[in-house]
């Protein structure tokens, strides 16, 4: 009895200190000295990431308390030694680097680490390796930078490490591949952003305990295999932007019969070809995301859309095409649907309506026709529904018995038609609509709802009065009306207190709205396309809020000729209207200022020496008008210009050296006007330099030689013709038009030449009326430059000698005129190798011998000229050379064959016919103006077509862009 009393005692006593132990645990005396000299030793402020919830732990580390207590600390429950720190969001660092001699590194006990969300500047620490007993290390935006330590390897217990968003982090193969061997126990492994540039993905298919894996935007090399797809227990997979080394990949084909995986990301790749059929082995998803991978194509795997688990699949901006499986089951999860830019076609599946659950539905830009069914407006979760873009047809339902959840709704871009619904108004969530681009007809006669934030009914045929209801929309910040034939305007009592953009253009207005003190919070004014005249009212130039005008064109006299200094507009397009008079200075005090268009007007006098020296003026566009005097001379080396176009006007004098200074510039078109100097080597200097454009003006000389290594490398278009340039053809500039070498495959975003920076994007960029030009009967206006738009035009001059062989080195041209000049030699055989040429102008010059037959692997070749040279021979047959004719080889008398009637008897004897440039009388392929309108992207990114370069354009360019380039430049 006395024996099991005592066993009892003895074990009441453990059980009594075990409590108080685990209850009471105190900190380890050495662990506690460790974290607050640490805590001690760098700084501590704020942290700047959206993510965080700042915790400052200097003011709750103490030295008086038990540092198991404090915020982001754990002890063990008996020895009180730290086996958990998190110290995530602290603002820790400032540029502070944890040094070899930090006592953060005593705390060897660690199992978990999170620095997360600070600021250590500096290379990471070969000491993290020490804390072998680590499970959990997360470093993530931590900003550190260099190598990451072979020692990492060490730390064999790892279950989940996490160094993403260190931009400057690189991992080597050597310790890369070691650390994988190592880490048996790793489930989680997150790297995002780090440089992988170096690293193979062949070791991760030994990785069988991964659970989750993710890669993006790392570049890490070697293909995708299905060996890391089918790895046992990997469920997340996310191998988003690593496209250069994905770039002509196809997804690989599945080994395993049932793979894992929940979550598989691989969009913002390169990835082409078609989904495989084994894909249906993904049988766990819950969230697919294949997007933005540009060259995917065939048809949608009905499989991907009856994953019993799937809530999120997303297939955008990609190019399947047929029709939509009409295969949602009713037991589906789908909360979010993206098929958007892509080519498919056909009508609505009938089975949209099964997908109740969901959120999301996109289907925007693509083919599709038919009618909207009432059953896909009867989805009640239904928040986002976007099928704009499309051919959708004929009226909208009615009625609806559900979308009391939609906030957002867009049918832009169909050909809906007949009366809006009152349903579309009046939604009690509503927050934005867009029903612009269709064909809607009749009044507006309902009630709007009142919580409208975005409000798009412009480009349909929409009449009568305005309804009042639409202006009490106390919450309304985006307005557009712009091409309808709506009237009443000047009744309209104006009150948005919350208004940033307002669009009017296209309605016939010729009277200004009252808008004066009416709308204090206006950013975007568009009053385009008009019958505005007169001079523009004074309180324009009070509305300080305004960043964004758009008066183009109207039918107004005077310019605005007063600016205030604490005017902050951004951009000023008056071009295309009929204004008289000089350019003011005082639009110098507008120092904000980023985009300026005054084009096609009847300025005159000179162009305000300041307008080269404001900070932020990025296009300037002065084209057409009766400008005279010489350019500027005092360009800024701190300005952003990256457009200059002031072709067509009566500018004079010399080019000045101070244009070296925009090192930014992208386009300079100085085309039509009286400029009398030599050729500017010193633009060789300017890396970005894309488009120039010199054409017909007094320039004169030989092309000196280059001095810089890379010298115009980024041209893309380089136009000097109708001058008086002489010597030889410059053989070291072809050598260095380096972007003309490469035919690219470019993304959908990449397609057009951008040349402004400015993040902010337009969510309507076609609702300008944009500019055109008609000439022999084709209309030529484009609102974008493609980057695939690649030509050389040096005709009209006096060069002499043969062409180089290395213009067959320039594989991307599209268009290249050497007509008009005193050129000799044979044709070079290399120009054959220009495979994607579309125009080929030889004609009056002093060619000798015959038309290589190479020339016939030219494709694409639309347009040939060879007249007036003194080529001989029988003319090459096949493929594109069966469909030129006789005015493709007049003036060349030793020419025979087809299409000419000569036959081919005796032709090569006989001799060659008058020097061609004496006969240009006889057959003008003259240049006329072509305009190419430029969508910009700049200051709110409007893509201005209004924008317009003339690059010159004989016959070929109306012929090529009639043809086969206007075909490939389709609306986006």
């Amino acid at each position: 009895m006395e024996l099991w009393v005592g066993w009892l005692l003895l074990l009441c006593c453990h059980m009594f200190f075990f409590h108080f132990s685990f209850s009471h645990s105190l900190c380890h005396s050495h662990d506690k000295i460790a974290l607050l000299q640490f805590i001690g030793s760098v700084e501590t402020s704020p942290t700047i990431h959206a993510e965080c919830s700042y915790m400052d732990p200097k003011t709750t580390w103490k030295n008086e308390t038990d540092c198991c207590s404090w915020v982001g600390v754990t002890c063990h429950p008996i020895s009180g030694r730290v086996i958990g720190l998190d110290v995530s969001c602290s603002g820790l660092g400032i540029f502070d680097a944890i040094l070899p001699n930090s006592t953060f590194f005593y705390l060897s006990h660690l199992q978990s680490l999170n620095l997360a969300f600070n600021n250590f500047n500096f290379q990471l620490s070969s000491l993290f390796g020490g804390f072998v007993s680590l499970t959990h290390l997360n470093l993530s935006y931590c900003i550190f930078e260099g190598e990451i330590p072979s020692q990492i390897s060490q730390l064999s217990k790892l279950e989940s490490l996490d160094l993403s968003y260190n931009f400057w982090l690189r991992w080597k193969e050597s310790s890369w591949k070691k650390f994988l061997q190592n880490a048996t126990f790793l489930k989680e492994l997150i790297l995002d952003d780090v440089d992988m540039t170096q690293i193979s993905m062949r070791p991760l298919n030994q990785s069988t305990s991964l659970v989750s894996l993710s890669l993006s935007n790392t570049e890490i090399r070697g293909n995708l295999n299905n060996s890391i797809l089918c790895l046992p227990k990997l469920e997340h997979l996310h191998l988003s932007y690593i496209s250069y080394n994905l770039n002509g990949q196809h997804l690989p084909s599945l080994s395993c019969s049932a793979a894992s995986l929940t979550i598989l990301d691989l969009s913002y790749n390169y990835f082409e070809g078609s989904i495989p059929v084994s894909f249906s082995n993904f049988t766990h998803l819950t969230v697919l995301d294949l997007s933005h991978n540009i060259y995917l194509n065939g048809s949608i795997p009905s499989s991907l859309l009856t994953f019993p688990s799937l809530t999120f699949l997303d297939l955008g901006f990609n190019q399947f095409s047929g029709q939509i499986p009409n295969v949602f089951p009713q037991s589906n999860n789908f909360e979010k649907l993206d098929l958007s830019h892509n080519n498919v076609e056909g009508e609505l599946p009938s089975t949209l309506s099964n997908l109740q659950h969901l959120i999301l539905l996109d289907l925007s830009m693509n083919k599709l026709s038919g009618q909207i069914s009432l059953s896909i407006l009867n989805l009640q979760y239904l928040v986002f529904l976007d099928l704009s873009h499309n051919r959708l047809e004929g009226p909208l339902p009615n009625k609806i018995t559900s979308l009391s959840n939609l906030t957002q709704l867009y049918f832009k871009d169909n050909l809906l038609n007949e009366t809006i619904p009152t349903w579309c108004l009046s939604l009690p969530s509503l927050l934005k609509l867009d029903l612009s681009y269709n064909q809607f007809t009749g009044h507006i006669s309902v009630m709007v709802s009142q919580s409208f934030e975005f409000l798009y009914l412009c480009n349909n045929k929409l009449q009568g009065n305005i309804p009042q209801s639409i202006f009490t929309l106390v919450n309304l910040r985006q307005l557009c009306l712009s091409s309808n034939n709506f009237s009443g305007f000047h009744n309209i009592n104006y009150n948005f207190p919350r208004l940033e953009r307002l669009y009017l253009s296209s309605l016939g207005l010729t009277e200004f709205p009252k808008l004066a003190g009416k709308v204090p919070m206006l950013r975007d004014l568009d009053l385009s396309n008009n019958k505005l005249n007169g001079t523009v009212p004074e309180w324009l130039h009070e509305m300080d809020s305004l960043y964004f005008l758009n008066l183009s064109q109207n039918l107004l006299t005077t310019p605005m000729k007063q600016f205030s200094r604490n005017y902050n507009l951004q951009f000023l397009d008056l071009s295309f209207n009929l204004l008289t008079g000089d350019i003011s200075s005082s639009i110098c005090n507008v120092s904000s200022l980023n985009v300026l268009l005054l084009s096609h007007n009847k300025l005159v006098g000179v162009i305000p020496p300041c307008l080269a020296n404001l900070t932020f003026l990025s296009m300037l566009d002065l084209q057409r008008n009766k400008l005279n005097g010489t350019l500027p001379s005092n360009f800024s080396m701190n300005g952003s210009l990256r457009v200059i176009n002031l072709n067509d006007n009566q500018l004079k004098g010399i080019l000045p050296k101070s244009l070296s200074n925009c090192a930014k510039l992208e386009i300079l078109n100085l085309a039509n006007n009286q400029i009398e100097d030599k050729f500017p080597e010193w633009l060789q200097t300017l890396p970005r330099l894309t488009i120039l454009v010199l054409r017909a003006n007094k320039l004169y000389g030989c092309i000196p030689s280059l001095k810089m290594k890379r010298g115009f490398s980024s041209l893309l278009i380089f136009d000097i013709s109708s001058n008086y340039f002489n010597g030889s053809i410059p053989k070291a500039y072809i050598q260095n038009f380096l972007a003309m070498k490469n035919v690219i495959r470019y993304k959908v975003d990449e397609l057009y030449m951008q040349p402004s920076n400015n993040a902010s994007v337009y969510e309507f960029a076609t609702v300008i009326e944009f500019a055109n030009v008609t000439t022999k009967a084709i209309n030529m206006a484009f609102k974008k430059i493609p980057k695939s738009f690649i030509i050389i035009d040096l005709s009209r001059n006096k060069f002499e000698g043969e062409v180089p062989y290395v213009i067959g080195e320039l594989h991307g041209l599209k268009a290249l005129n050497f007509s008009h000049n005193r050129l000799s030699g044979p044709i070079p055989q290399s120009i054959g190798n220009l495979t994607n040429l579309e125009s080929l102008d030889l004609s009056s010059n002093m060619f000798l011998g015959r038309i290589p037959t190479e020339l016939t692997n030219l494709n694409f070749l639309e347009v040939l000229n060879l007249s007036y040279n003194h080529l001989v021979g029988e003319i090459p047959q096949g493929k594109q050379f069966n469909t030129f004719e006789n005015n493709s080889y007049i003036g060349n008398s030793g020419l025979c064959g087809f299409p000419l009637s000569k036959n081919c008897n005796n032709t090569e004897q006989q001799s060659p016919s008058s020097p061609s440039f004496w006969r240009e009388e006889r057959f003008e392929f003259g240049w006329e103006a072509v305009v190419i309108g430029y969508g910009c992207g700049t200051i709110f990114g409007i893509g201005l077509g209004i924008f317009v370069l003339f690059i010159g354009k004989p016959e070929w360019l109306v012929k090529m862009v009639g043809g086969g380039l206007r075909k490939k430049i389709r609306r986006r």
